[in-house]
Order: structure tokens, then C-alpha cells, then sequence
């Protein structure tokens, strides 16, 4: 595993934050996240509470700059990068400044190499959170590292910002900045997201209809989920811990990955699936032990950091059986559901390996453990040329 892998696997199970971490999600641009934002910083300055504006992104909208005009906001730093002049939320400053409450946009931005110590904003505002400042950001649904592979087949944008699973998670409050799709097109059309000159573009591609309904239908899934989640921690601390709780569920999800090609979007459905069945998620790669491929282990590293990312669980087992190695494994670690790749999708380089997925199906099928077997799915097309849309 890389440093920045193990960095996430500890953030994810270890330290919680001292400040307190809100974050209102949209399903794409313009849904009015950042004016909620400020308007709620605007309420809790007026409560009496110290508010900043640590980054903000106004995109020239006169109603989001006013808001902004109304608050105290902490100066950017300037990079130069590439020959130009960038502009970044300057970490150390809010940390000296030691704010209670700092507005942080864009939660799935990449940071100007150079500009401070982390690569991605989510990183600085973990380190917010652990100084004891509160911390309310944006992000939109297509950025969410298990869901970004489904947006880009669905809309055919390159979704390059990701943000992992779990530091989303960690929020303890999320809240839906809704619009729906007509309303989303008319303030495009009104030049009230985009400039004009973008505008046409937007909307035959990202800003289509289709894909507003299906994107808004990700965000209001995944916060009604946070919110089951919520109502279940609610009555776990209700309940006494002698009182048999029969609400709680008991599903396992175990995903079987190989370093093939596809294994990555094998993942992240797995991951898809323990969310929406509320199911911890272990990840197995089952190696040869002749095994001795030279470039096996750049592709199965990559899979560890995405495991890290997703707040899954990775475990390594060397079988020449692996068959044998994923069910055993779910029958030793109670595992309700196995998701495995279809021959196509997840081929298994075993010398004899043999019809490996039929014979998971069977064992497992005879121990009572349920199989998904999904079948492989093709690259999405080409991202449009100079569309932003999946990257705000």
C-alpha cells in the first residue's frame, strides 16, 4: 500500500475530528449549495457565532458575492503554476485565525501543486476539523469515489475529482441542496451557473435532462440513506445493550477482485451495494503463489488505496485454490453476499483455474451466501471537449 493509502486507512478508523462537519450535497452545479452555505453562516454569525469564509467560489453569481461581501474572509494565497497566477484557500491562515465556524467550498477540488501541504481540499479541511473548527463545505454527488464511475457511463464527462466514501461519511449532518432538473435548465439558460458562451454545451451534454433526473435521484438515495443511518445510531443509544434491537441489520458484503483490468468498477458496486443494505464491505484478492507476474503489483496497490477510499476492509490471501480461498473466507467471517466479476469482467490468472465463478456460486450457494455476479461493463465514451460541469 502507498503512503497516501495508509494515510486514508488511518484517517478512516482512527482520530474523529474535534470540530463539528457539515456538508450540504447537490446533484450538480447551480443547485444553490454554495448560497445555502453562506446563508447558513450568515444565521450562525448573527447567532453570535465566529464565522469565516475560508473559500468560497462565487463564479461572478451577484447573489452568492453579496453574501459574501457580509463576511469576514480569510485573503487567498497566489501560486504560480505553469505561468499563471492560481489562487488557493490558504490553510495555515485559517488555522492561525482559529475560527468557530469556517465556510470551505468544493470539498472534491484539487489543490495547485505547491499551494500547501495536501493534494486535495478534503485533506485541509480534515485538518480543520482536527484544530476543533467547524467546518461547512459543497460537494456534488458525481464526486463521491463510489458513485463517480456511474456518473461518467451515464453523462460520458470525465469525473477527474473524487472524493473518498468515507470522509463524507464522516459528516454529521448532510444536507440536500435540491432543484429540479426544468429549474436546474432555466438558470442555465438565464446565465445564472455558467457563462453564456458555456452555455450551449452544457446543455446538450452534462446539462441534459436525463441525466439531471438520474443524478438528483443519487443524491436524494444516498441522503436518505445517511438519514436511515442516522435513525439507527438514534435508537441504538435509546435501546438498552440487553434489549434484543431486531431493526439492526446483519449483512456482510465481500467483493472478490483480481488485478484485471475492470476490477476497480467491480469495486465500487460493491461498495454500492453494502451502502444501500447498510453492510460492512471486506474486499478480497485472492494471489497464486506462483505467481510471479512482474506488473501485478502496481494494479493491486491501486486497488488497496481505492479499498482505503471506499472505508472498506482488504485482506490478501495466497491460494492456488481461489475458489476455495473466497468461500471459505466468507463462511470464516459470516459474509451474507459475495459480488463477483463475470469471466469477462474478472478473469482469474490461475494455471487449471478452471470454471472458478460457477464454482463460487455452487459452494457458496450451498452454505447459504447469496452471489451477485455482475456482468462486465465497457469504458464510458469520450469526455465532451471543455465541458467543467463534473469537476465543480
Amino acid at each position: 500500500m502507498s503512503e497516501a493509502a495508509a494515510t486514508d486507512t488511518d484517517a478512516a478508523g482512527g482520530v474523529e475530528p474535534a470540530g463539528h462537519f457539515r456538508i450540504y450535497l447537490g446533484a450538480a452545479p447551480g443547485v444553490g449549495k454554495t448560497y445555502a452555505m453562506l446563508s447558513e453562516g450568515h444565521r450562525r454569525q448573527e447567532r453570535g457565532g465566529d464565522v469565516v469564509a475560508g473559500f468560497v467560489e462565487a463564479y461572478r453569481r451577484p447573489r452568492t458575492e453579496e453574501l459574501i461581501d457580509h463576511l469576514e474572509v480569510i485573503p487567498r494565497q497566489v501560486v504560480e503554476y505553469r505561468g499563471s497566477r492560481q489562487e488557493e484557500m490558504d490553510l495555515g491562515a485559517v488555522l492561525r485565525r482559529r475560527p468557530g465556524i469556517a465556510l470551505i467550498d468544493e470539498l472534491a477540488h484539487t489543490n495547485v501543486p505547491g499551494s500547501g501541504p495536501h493534494e486535495k481540499r478534503w485533506q485541509d479541511v480534515l485538518d480543520i476539523l482536527g484544530a476543533g473548527i467547524d467546518v461547512v463545505t459543497t460537494v456534488n454527488i458525481q464526486h463521491l469515489e463510489s458513485i463517480a464511475d456511474d456518473v461518467e457511463q451515464m453523462t460520458g464527462t470525465k469525473v477527474r475529482e473524487r472524493v473518498p466514501d468515507w470522509v463524507v461519511r464522516k459528516a454529521d449532518q448532510i444536507e440536500l441542496a435540491d432543484s429540479s432538473p426544468e429549474q436546474l435548465r432555466r438558470r442555465m439558460l438565464h446565465g445564472n451557473i455558467y457563462p453564456k458562451e458555456k452555455v450551449p454545451q452544457a446543455l446538450t451534454h452534462f446539462f441534459q435532462t436525463d441525466n439531471l433526473i438520474a443524478l438528483r435521484e443519487l443524491a436524494l438515495r444516498f441522503v436518505a440513506d445517511e438519514s436511515d443511518e442516522e435513525l439507527l445510531e438514534h435508537l441504538r443509544r435509546r435501546h438498552p445493550v440487553s434489549s434484543p434491537i431486531l431493526w439492526e441489520t446483519t449483512e456482510r458484503i465481500m467483493v472478490a477482485i483480481t488485478a484485471a483490468p475492470g476490477n476497480d468498477v467491480l469495486l465500487r458496486r460493491a461498495a454500492r451495494i453494502a451502502l444501500r443494505v447498510k453492510g460492512e464491505l471486506d474486499v478480497v484478492h485472492v494471489a497464486s503463489r506462483d505467481a510471479t507476474l512482474p506488473g501485478d503489483a502496481r494494479p493491486v496497490d491501486r486497488l488497496r488505496e481505492l479499498t482505503a477510499a471506499l472505508g472498506a476492509r482488504w485482506h490478501q490471501i495466497d491460494d492456488d485454490d481461489p475458489a476455495d480461498a473466497i468461500v471459505s473466507f466468507a463462511r470464516e467471517n459470516q459474509i451474507t453476499q459475495i459480488v463477483i466479476g463475470s469471466i469477462q469482467h474478472s478473469w482469474w490468472h490461475f494455471p487449471g483455474g478452471g470454471p472458478i465463478v460457477r464454482q463460487v456460486i455452487h459452494e457458496a450457494g450451498a452454505s447459504g451466501i447469496d452471489v451477485h455476479l455482475i456482468a462486465r461493463r465497457e469504458p464510458p465514451p469520450a469526455a465532451a471537449p471543455s465541458s467543467t460541469a463534473a469537476q465543480e
